[in-house]
């Protein structure tokens, strides 16, 4: 029997099917980062690659598998807890380790990464989480707010149950959420000289320690 010169889909040069792969990604997270997973189709993910509509199935088969792909490409922003909890151990005082704490932030807020989809698909999941298990993420939150809890304590001198600790760690935090959620053409139109350049990041840290710190000071100060 004469072989068909017709060659299969699992016959084409493993360079065609990964570059194919790494364009759905690219994509993908450019749409997700924009819309959310609920209004985005695998139909328009492949109408902007140009791609066969199969090619998400083929590839990731589904959306859902596409979109945890996406999720998995912007973890190199995601700081887990084991990362937060060896940059702090061993730090010889309150102040260092509240200094090591925000390095982490802010070192991946000013990264190359932070300007692309990455971040956005991050926080778009971080603030209304979609189709991933939520159990193993609830547990590393929880562990991260432990580490800052006993930071923000030793800091003031307060135990880690008091009302004013739990305030003190929304008030260290929240400029990290503003300069991850903060649209970066806007805040630079708006304060050109601020820096969110990976050069600019040792001036950053040193300015929000300075400023956390002087709060808490304050904090310590008004509940004592």
């Amino acid at each position: 029997m004469k072989k068909s010169s017709q060659k299969s889909p699992q016959h084409k040069p493993s360079s065609d099917s990964a570059n194919t792969r790494e364009l759905l990604l690219e994509v993908a997270g450019q749409i997700f980062a924009e819309k959310g997973f609920d209004r985005t189709t695998s139909k328009e993910i492949t109408l902007k690659a140009g791609t066969n509509i199969a090619a998400v199935n083929y590839h990731f088969g589904g959306i859902e598998g596409l979109y945890a792909a996406v999720l998995e490409e912007a973890g190199i922003l995601r700081i887990s807890s084991a990362d937060l909890r060896a940059a702090v151990d061993g730090q010889p005082d309150a102040e260092a380790k509240l200094k090591a704490f925000l390095r982490l932030f802010i070192q991946a807020m000013t990264s190359p990464a932070a300007s692309s989809w990455r971040l956005r698909v991050l926080i778009r999941e971080f603030a209304a989480p979609t189709v991933t298990d939520q159990s193993a993420h609830n547990k590393d939150l929880a562990q991260k707010m432990s580490v800052l809890k006993g930071i923000v304590s030793e800091v003031t001198g307060l135990p880690e149950d008091h009302p004013a600790v739990a305030r003190g760690c929304i008030n260290v935090l929240s400029p990290c959420f503003l300069l991850a959620i903060c649209d970066r053409p806007t805040l630079k139109r708006a304060y050109p000289q601020f820096g969110l350049q990976p050069e600019d990041a040792p001036a950053l840290i040193q300015h929000m320690a300075l400023f956390a710190l002087a709060g808490l000071a304050a904090v310590a100060r008004d509940a004592s």
